[in-house]
Parts: structure tokens; sequence; C-alpha cells
């Protein structure tokens, strides 16, 4: 029971991992989220870069807690910077999600880590599913919160189902890559630290 327990140098550990994690996404996801026809590509660029940090992470404390303490600081940085609720709750839900995937094979194992950093990737679509629900609510949601409406006209035009697929379809090609890139990366890691493929 100790051993699964977070210590203080594993709570460092996974603070440190997590900023980077938020780091690697805010540079390779962030831009797009400036561009109203790209944002719907944000969870596909978010995806790229953080695979090898995300799997080192859980290779250093292959416990439950690293993959929620990143998931809160994405879903924090969404409520400070006054993004839509979605994105918020998304991050959260699909946290503990990767972090159950993940934990099936006790964080031993590459590929369940692997799609375990996909479903994190997911964390970065909660908006869109939510304008793609409701699309008059999150457009009036936005607007509130003080967004051009010259931003969210080019917004509603680029968010057709096309898009939303491409989305989808994008995050999890570009999530496994990265994650597949990251294993080999690291594999002296893995190796030492008892992962097996």
């Amino acid at each position: 029971m100790n051993e699964s327990k977070l210590t203080v140098k594993d709570l460092i550990t996974s603070g440190i991992f997590s900023a980077l994690i938020f780091i690697c996404i805010n540079i390779s996801g962030g831009p797009l989220m400036m561009i109203p026809t790209l944002t719907f590509y944000y969870s596909v660029g978010c995806a790229l870069l953080a695979g090898p940090v995300y799997l080192l992470m859980l290779a250093k404390v292959p416990k439950r807690g690293p993959i929620y303490i990143a998931g809160a600081l994405l879903a924090l940085f969404c409520l400070v910077t006054g993004m839509h609720i979605g994105m918020v709750i998304s991050y959260i839900v699909c946290s503990v999600i990767a972090d159950l995937v993940a934990a099936t094979k006790k964080y031993k194992s590459v590929k369940r880590n692997i799609i375990s950093y996909i479903i994190f990737s997911f964390g970065g679509v909660g908006t869109y599913v939510a304008f793609y629900i409701n699309p008059a609510g999150w457009l009036k949601t936005m607007a509130d919160k003080g967004t051009s409406s010259e931003y969210l006209s080019t917004f509603k035009a680029a968010g057709t189902y096309k898009t939303l697929v491409i989305m989808i379809i994008g995050t999890i090609v570009i999530g496994a890559l990265s994650g597949f890139v990251g294993s080999k990366l690291l594999r002296k890691h893995f190796e030492k630290a008892g992962i097996t493929a």
C-alpha cells in the first residue's frame, strides 16, 4: 500500500513533468487556437510534442496521481484564461480515464501508456464538442466572454462535421505517433523502470 502512495519526491517529479507537458502542449497547440479556421485542430497540435514527456513521467512515477496533476494543471489554465467550461471538464474527465487505462497494467505497459496518452490528448476537444452539441449556446457564451464577432463568425463557418472527423482521427494518429516516437527515444528509461512493450 505504501508503495502506491505518492511521496514528496513523487509530487515534485510529477509537478515538473506536468509543467513540461503543459509547455509542450502550449507550444504545439496554442498557436492553432488563435486562428478560427485552425482552432478545431488544437487537440491534434497538443498531441504532437508531449508524448515522450508523458511516457517518461509514468516511467518515473508509475503511480496514481501524476496524470491527474497534469490534467488539473491544464484544466486550471483553461479556467483562468476564460476558455469554455467544456475544455475544463474534458481535461478533468480525460485525465481520469487516461489514468484508469494506464493503471490496468500498473503503468508498466508502453502500449497501454500510449493509449492513455491518446485519451489524455482528447482533453483538448471539450470546447469543440460543446460547440457541436449546442452551437448557438457556445457562440453566445464565448461572445459574452469577449470573443470578437469576426472570430466567432469564421469559427462557425469552419465547424463542419468533416472538421470534427479530422479532429478526432488526427488526435488519435498524432497522439499514437508521438507516443511511439517517445517509446523509442526512451527505451533505456523504460527498461530500467521495468516497463514492457
